[in-house]
């Protein structure tokens, strides 16, 4: 399937590879998440936490096999916008490119301001009304230079943030093994789980954030393979790494787990020192997400761009960077006004309904695509074995989770929705007297 003509001069690079795309589904799934679940799902389900972190990947991973075969039909950037538009037309494509859109540019601005939050255990002034602004904006319009300035670009900044994230936290594992018992490790005396769903919810919240990396296929090498790899790879290091971390957490701080936090783990371990390095290790795993969102949002709004769903000033490529610099800066500048406007706080409550939304219609997208594509495409593409079964466990799952959102979540989805929709009709509307005009 090809990539619609962009209609700008310059070009798009594949500066992508397989370490980058693995960056992106870690950096996606991994921010500030992991400093505070630990301690929400310890609350119910004491030293079974690290087993059902474990369990809630394996379940998870459902999903991400679908997109893994999804993303295996395109080689164009676009991700849930594309398969949506391929698969069920322009208008439900649209719609959903749009309420993802909004949902990262919501968790852009929240993100920025946990990170300026983390800073301010470090040195007290970054979490005061002056501090608290300026990292904020520092924040948003760095990385939105980093990436406007070339794919490579926003990946190398991907691989800072990645590096001292990871290193400390692999760093607190070693040493916190020693602290893990076979009684930690295989309980003997389970303990009863009051509020399973609210706790699957929580533990499943954890894997979100992968779909980011299939947003930018239009600039990945050999997508096809490349990004079917990154998702399973990374997704079961993932999992593995999450179980190792609430292992030691449940083991170090023993009946203190519940109400704290990875914090407390480095400060028993290595007393302030410890406690300061992982409050560092947080703020750099937030702004790895960060990174991570502001690489692959703008190729959403491109690629809509691309497709005439949105004005074509979203598709410009820039020619000097070959980056899509016009979808950047409008993210970096939405990001930044719901920042410092307050107003992101609304609109994150309904980021997880969103992205629930969009993973239930790739699925349902899944055999529509497969059903439409040429033998050719069907034999080279990645192949779930079992046919339709894990897709269909991934989608029960997804409207399983839907099912606890509150009407809240639902209300905010459809004002940003309807948003989104007078903006398609007002573009489709100049598309057809531009149309008239010319006789075509």
């Amino acid at each position: 399937m090809n990539q619609p003509a962009a209609g700008q001069k310059g070009q798009l690079i594949r500066g992508i590879g397989l370490i980058g795309g693995a960056l992106i589904v870690l950096n996606g799934m991994i921010g500030a998440g992991i400093f505070a679940l630990p301690a929400a799902v310890a609350a119910s389900a004491g030293v079974l936490s690290p087993w059902l972190f474990l369990g809630a990947g394996v379940l998870f991973t459902s999903v991400v096999l679908t997109f893994a075969e999804l993303s295996s039909y395109f080689r164009i950037s676009g991700g849930p916008a594309l398969y949506a538009t391929k698969a069920f037309g322009p208008l439900t494509g649209f719609s959903t490119g749009w309420i993802y859109f909004v949902s990262r540019a919501a968790s852009i601005a929240a993100n920025s301001h946990v990170m300026a939050i983390f800073l301010g255990a470090v040195w007290p002034w970054f979490d005061t009304g002056t501090g608290h602004v300026v990292v904020v904006v520092v924040v948003i319009v760095a990385l939105t230079l980093a990436n406007v300035v070339g794919v490579k670009g926003g990946v190398r900044a991907l691989a800072f943030f990645t590096f001292f994230k990871l290193v400390p936290l692999l760093i607190m594992i070693l040493f916190g093994l020693q602290y893990v018992t076979p009684e930690v490790m295989f309980p003997s005396n389970l303990p009863t789980i009051d509020d399973l769903g609210g706790t699957t919810l929580l533990l499943i919240y954890a894997y979100l954030g992968f779909e980011q990396v299939l947003i930018p296929a239009g600039e990945t090498s050999k997508p096809k393979e490349t990004i079917p790899k990154a998702l399973v790879f990374t997704m079961i290091a993932t999992a593995l790494l999450y179980f190792l971390i609430v292992l030691v957490y449940i083991s170090v701080l023993g009946d203190a787990a519940v109400g704290g936090t990875l914090v407390d783990v480095g400060f028993k371990l290595a007393g302030p020192l410890g406690a300061i390095a992982i409050t560092i290790t947080a703020v750099f795993s937030i702004g790895g997400n960060l990174s991570s969102s502001m690489l692959a949002t703008p190729r959403l709004t491109q690629s809509l761009a691309d497709h005439r769903l949105l004005p074509r000033w979203f598709g410009h490529i820039n020619e000097k960077y070959s980056s899509p610099a016009n979808s950047i800066m409008f993210l970096g500048g939405m990001s930044l006004i719901l920042a410092l406007s307050g107003s992101f706080v609304v609109l994150a409550v309904a980021t997880t309904l969103t992205r629930l939304i969009v993973y239930v219609v790739c699925i349902a997208a899944l055999p529509v695509i497969k059903g439409k594509a040429d033998p050719t495409t069907i034999e080279r593409a990645y192949r779930i074995k079992g046919g339709y079964t894990i897709p269909l466990i991934g989608l029960g799952l997804c409207l399983w989770m839907i099912s606890f959102s509150d009407a809240k979540s639902w209300i905010l989805v459809g004002i940003v929705l309807v948003v989104g929709l007078v903006i398609y009709y007002f573009e489709q509307l100049r598309i057809k007297k531009q149309n008239a005009s010319t006789g075509v």
